[in-house]
């Protein structure tokens, strides 16, 4: 396909193979809201991944546009996976140690800046960005305008997944109402987490 302002179909579908698997299985996005959801319900959720679109939205475009400088720095990864996975498990441990799923602990709620930070320091999202920006950058021609349909694309889906994940702990909260209860589904969110960071620097 040449430059310009049209869409390669078949790229489009396999950037979609890439997209929606990504933004729907479990990550740091997804663990913690899930475990947000799980203790505030999904509305008190709702800071959290409004800050979570837009620091994933401005990554991915600022990677989109800087994409072949940030390649010739690849040591960079290894410092940012660490300070990303530091940043998550500190999260995953107060995830474990909140006692109940109580909604009056306002004080607990993440909001837009957790959201907003957990982007800049998720060594996942800067490896995910350069492989859809390397792989899938033609999808809507050349030029900033393509890269920034391609970020709102991936947002278009990234957002009903945090949002679906917010809502399966909200439901899970349904189920588990008791003091003891909640500690451990809090226990098993935080522990994912953990996981989730341990993860990364192994990866």
């Amino acid at each position: 396909m040449t430059g310009g302002s049209c869409v390669d179909t078949e790229l489009l579908i396999a950037a979609l193979a890439f997209i929606v698997p990504m933004c729907f299985t479990p990550g740091p996005n997804n663990i913690l809201c899930a475990a947000h959801g799980s203790k505030f319900g999904v509305q008190a959720s709702l800071p959290l991944i409004l800050g979570m679109g837009v620091g994933w939205s401005l990554l991915g475009i600022l990677i989109g546009l800087t994409t072949s400088t940030i390649e010739q720095h690849q040591t960079f990864f290894g410092y940012l996976g660490v300070v990303g996975a530091l940043y998550i498990a500190s999260i995953g441990v107060s995830v474990m140690r909140s006692s109940s799923l109580k909604t009056e602990d306002v004080d607990e709620r993440l909001g837009f800046t957790t959201g907003f930070m957990l982007q800049i320091v998720n060594g996942k999202a800067w490896i995910h960005f350069l492989v859809l920006m390397t792989t899938f950058g033609q999808v809507f021609g050349s030029g900033a305008l393509a890269k920034v349909l391609l970020v709102l694309l991936n947002l278009s889906f990234g957002w009903p997944a945090v949002l679906t994940w917010a809502a399966f702990g909200s439901y899970l909260r349904s189920l588990f109402t008791s003091e003891r209860s909640g500690r451990a589904l809090n226990q098993i969110f935080g522990l994912a987490l953990v996981g989730v960071a341990v993860y990364l620097v192994l990866a």
